[in-house]
């Protein structure tokens, strides 16, 4: 029987997988759509879930509770600003988990995770950003 069993552990501490869920869902936020393992994505979606929920409440009880399980502002103001008002009408299942395939080097049966109604221009724009003010701080100089 499986009683109390409630999650999955990854072979990871407490403190470990509270980090995990953390940086994994502030990449989720900021791209939209990552790629990982199948048992981190079905798990990461779980907690996505309830803090997208949290976006869509909106208020200041809401955030500081968004902001204590994210490490970023940024991505706790683009959990409300974007997100929340985005899935205002949805009732639940903000992101799918796509099957892709196993991972050459161990054969981890791997995942994409995305949101769905994504942008697709969100994911790699901060990246793109910071390599525009890059070259023009480079040109400058």
């Amino acid at each position: 029987m499986r009683h109390a069993r409630g999650y999955r552990r990854l072979n990871r501490t407490h403190e470990h997988r509270k980090a995990l869920w953390a940086n994994m869902a502030g990449s989720l936020i900021e791209h939209e759509q990552i790629k990982t393992t199948l048992p981190k994505a079905k798990e990461l979606k779980r907690v996505i879930d309830k803090l997208i929920t949290l976006g869509k409440r909106g208020d200041l009880h809401a955030r500081r509770q968004a902001a204590a399980q994210l490490k970023e502002d940024k991505d706790v103001a683009k959990l409300f600003e974007v997100l929340g008002p985005r899935y205002q009408d949805r009732q639940g299942g903000y992101c799918r988990v796509l099957k892709a395939g196993f991972r050459y080097g161990d054969m981890a049966p791997m995942a994409i995770i995305e949101l769905v109604d994504r942008d697709p221009a969100a994911k790699g724009a901060a990246d793109k950003a910071r390599l525009a003010a890059e070259e023009a701080m480079a040109d400058a100089e």
